[in-house]
């Protein structure tokens, strides 16, 4: 093909080079760099020419949402969907990306004209998908092809304000000449999609594969593109989804939604506090409730610590849910100023429900459980604990602890302990708040 030219493009961060390199100049990246081929376009002049506008001279219009269906989604979300957005939904094959679209499309309000645009599948598979979850009745309208060029004039014909693709590793764009699911193709498709979205107010949502690392197949500029990032999470072993945005330009970047799946599909958790919490608030050693805060809200759930001894020359310290590298720090710590030997001990720690908590606020309950599981008492029941733990052994506060307080009263605790600097300035209703400064006197008040 004429005007063709070859070169070799980054997989992380989509930068250009002339040659192949080990390393990528730009984001230094090892064996990212792979051939395409770049088609050279015409370039065409136009007497429109574009105005710039004075900030002051906008009308301040309030941002419209459409509502999705599912409360969670709209969560994560920011609060609906936003006209003119394009949305990338990542999970691995299987864990419900394409059940989940094809629920909110039936839910979407009728005058949104939702396209379920299908490169991966037959209409009569998609049918025979909304047959098992009860939305065959749907108007919705269903799209087989892989060009892109095809869904925009599908669109502009039918009037639909709201485009799911499934998937955007399938979709051609005739500028590029290279395969399907290629980095050059990944990124021609993306940005054509985000144009057309940006221009015509329409909400765009792409359904992506995942590597085998967890991450979305592609060049990392993919995800800068587009505006929300949204990564599903799942146990095996559970029966409930997460799905927890890590990139939103219309809302919290830390927001997570809570699905079950069912016979018929999703259906929405809006108790998430509920489900990671097992029994009657805990009455065993090794095991305490804690408070985070996820996105815009305070989820409780349980840590559990296993202490073990051992009599290999490695002692091992694992942890599920929470980040692998504070627990020798943790247990460090703990060393020092508990005076405990755990240096013939095997140290465990997983959070209840396959959460993975972010943040420092685990720290304090981390310690306390593992404390408990070494002297085998049990914490006084509807205790709950959150707090960060110092390299000089204090306690020392993380944010919004009132609000952590309020809804651990509210699903029944009576008693906390936490950072003196947490300590709220009103009582709050049926809880006996405990303030502590440093560990010890944290683990004296708890056992």
């Amino acid at each position: 093909m004429k005007n063709e030219k070859k070169a070799y493009l980054c997989s992380e961060c989509g930068a250009y080079s002339g040659k192949w390199q080990g390393q990528c100049p730009d984001c230094d990246a090892w064996n990212s760099l792979g051939q395409t081929i770049v088609s050279k376009k015409a370039i065409t002049s136009s007497r429109n020419t574009i105005e710039a506008k004075k900030l002051n001279e906008i009308n301040e219009e309030l941002i419209i949402r459409y509502d999705t269906g599912f409360s969670e989604f709209n969560r994560v979300l920011g609060g609906g969907l936003v006209p003119g957005s394009v949305v990338l939904l990542g999970g691995d094959p299987g864990i419900g990306k394409s059940t989940l679209l094809q629920q909110i499309a039936t839910k979407l309000p009728n005058e949104l004209t939702p396209c379920y645009v299908t490169g991966e599948e037959s209409i009569n598979q998609v049918a025979q998908r909304s047959s098992r979850i009860g939305t065959s009745q749907s108007d919705m309208l269903i799209l087989s092809t892989t060009s892109l060029e095809q869904v925009f004039q599908v669109t502009k014909k039918s009037q639909a304000r709201v485009i799911i693709i499934d998937s955007i590793q399938t979709m051609i764009s005739s500028e590029v000449s290279s395969s399907p699911g290629s980095v050059s193709q990944l990124r021609e498709c993306v940005g054509e999609l985000v144009q057309f979205a940006k221009k015509n107010d329409i909400s765009i949502l792409l359904i992506g594969h995942v590597t085998k690392e967890g991450v979305i197949a592609g060049p990392r500029i993919v995800e800068h593109m587009v505006d929300t990032v949204l990564y599903f999470e799942n146990d095996l072993a559970s029966r409930y989804t997460i799905i927890r945005a890590v990139k939103n330009r219309f809302g919290a970047s830390s927001e997570m939604g809570v699905f079950a799946m069912t016979e018929i599909g999703f259906r929405e958790v809006k108790n998430p506090s509920a489900i990671f919490l097992s029994g009657d608030y805990i009455d065993r050693p090794g095991s305490l409730v804690s408070v985070a805060w996820e996105g815009s809200r305070p989820l409780l759930f349980e840590i559990q610590a296993l202490v073990s001894e051992t009599h290999a020359n490695h002692t091992k310290r694992l942890a599920q849910g929470i980040d692998q590298n504070r627990l020798p720090l943790l247990t460090a710590v703990l060393q020092k100023y508990a005076d405990l030997s755990l240096a013939q001990f095997d140290i465990f720690i997983n959070v209840v429900g396959g959460l993975r908590i972010d943040g420092i606020a685990a720290d304090l309950p981390a310690i306390l459980a593992i404390v408990s599981s070494y002297k085998e008492i049990a914490s006084k029941k509807r205790l709950i604990s959150f707090g960060e733990i110092g390299l000089a052994g204090e306690v020392r506060p993380v944010k919004y602890g009132t609000e952590r307080l309020v809804e651990a009263a509210k699903q029944g605790f009576t008693i906390a302990v936490i950072p003196k600097a947490n300590l709220p300035k009103k009582k709050i209703n049926n809880m006996e708040v405990v303030p502590v400064e440093n560990l010890t006197d944290a683990i004296n008040i708890l056992f």
